[in-house]
């Protein structure tokens, strides 16, 4: 403490500063910037580019009154029990154990609340666990066999979740990733899997202006177990603020985490950028924080990621670092949409 203040003082200075937090305005925290809305009258439902049922579905059932989340998983539930979708859900690509494990987050915006669940096993419908989540407890992340025997307590069933094909392509995945290693490489004239990072978001709005997000994935295929990429983050994955809009992301997400991009894009909306534009904003700032290691020759990165965004307006767009698209339905109609980006694919 300074010798020229005394007890008595610092006492006066600390009581001053309690009342200033509870009673005053002269020390509050600097009010968020306020987003201009405009009256609208229709739902507005947008996803990743696998999403083109899951906007039609969770637009379709937002305009008939449904809750904004509950409509946004209804939507990403088709590509979650889809078994030909080996990026989501049932028939998703398991870890380098051979082992599926799921992750999931939402944000409601109405209540400001959120659920998400990582490393699930089992469990076909993550989007709906992290949802539970968000709805029965006062926490907002369940992982692994917590998150597992948390969804069996709410009478999920929990199943083998690796199909025949998608064991068929860890099993040659397993045999040919090197030369050196003790395994007889497959024979075949089928391309070898790549590791997809595919995933769903899709971000829902009504025509009260109500928003909800919803992000799931089976994750980076033949993944160290236990890894969690940015679908389970609140703030990477997913984030919706019922002011605003929301926003949500497919891709890396290891490059997505470290800049909290949906969270960030979000808050671009919030200064008055567009849906793309701050999309876009959001991509830059990965760059910037994207290591030597993961860029080519020319500087630019070896990995794909997008953004998709959507204002209380109704106004929508998404962003990619490469050529992509999107999904979206405007009120009447679902369609598939190119992305702005940032670079031209060599």
């Amino acid at each position: 403490m300074s010798d020229q203040v005394t007890r008595r003082t610092f006492l006066e200075i600390a009581s001053g500063l309690t009342a200033g937090v509870v009673g005053s305005t002269r020390l509050s925290a600097t009010p968020l910037a306020p987003f201009v809305h405009t009256e609208r009258n229709r739902a507005i439902a947008i996803a990743s580019a696998n999403g083109l049922g899951a906007v039609q579905t969770a637009g379709e059932l937002a305009e008939q009154g449904m809750d904004t989340l509950d409509a946004a998983i209804e939507g990403v539930k088709l590509r979650e029990l889809d078994p030909t979708d080996m990026s989501v859900g049932y028939g998703g690509l398991p870890n380098e154990h051979g082992v599926v494990q799921l992750d999931a987050s939402c944000m409601h915006g109405p209540s400001r609340r959120a659920g998400a669940v990582a490393a699930i096993e089992g469990i076909k419908t993550p989007s709906v666990v992290a949802k539970y989540v968000l709805k029965y407890t006062d926490h907002i992340m369940l992982v692994g066999v917590g998150a597992t025997r948390f969804a069996l307590s709410y009478g999920f069933q929990q199943e083998d979740l690796m199909t025949p094909a998608s064991r068929e392509r860890w099993l040659r995945w397993r045999a040919n990733r090197g030369a050196d290693d003790d395994w007889v490489n497959v024979d075949g004239d089928e391309e070898m899997v790549q590791r997809p990072t595919g995933t769903i978001n899709c971000n829902v709005l009504n025509s009260n202006g109500d928003v909800s997000s919803v992000t799931t994935t089976s994750g980076l295929a033949w993944k160290i177990p236990g890894r969690a990429g940015d679908s389970p983050i609140i703030g990477a994955g997913q984030y919706t603020d019922n002011s605003v809009g929301a926003a949500g992301s497919t891709g890396r997400g290891e490059a997505n985490i470290k800049v909290c991009g949906a969270f960030l894009t979000v808050e671009g909306m919030r200064r008055g950028l567009s849906p793309t534009d701050a999309a876009l904003e959001t991509l830059r700032r990965v760059l910037e924080t994207t290591q030597p290691r993961l860029m080519n020759e020319e500087g630019r990165p070896t990995f794909g990621l997008n953004f998709y965004a959507l204002n209380k307006n109704g106004e929508f767009g998404a962003a990619s670092l490469y050529p992509s698209s999107f999904a979206v339905w405007d009120g009447t109609e679902a369609s598939v949409q190119d992305t702005a980006y940032l670079f031209e694919r060599r």
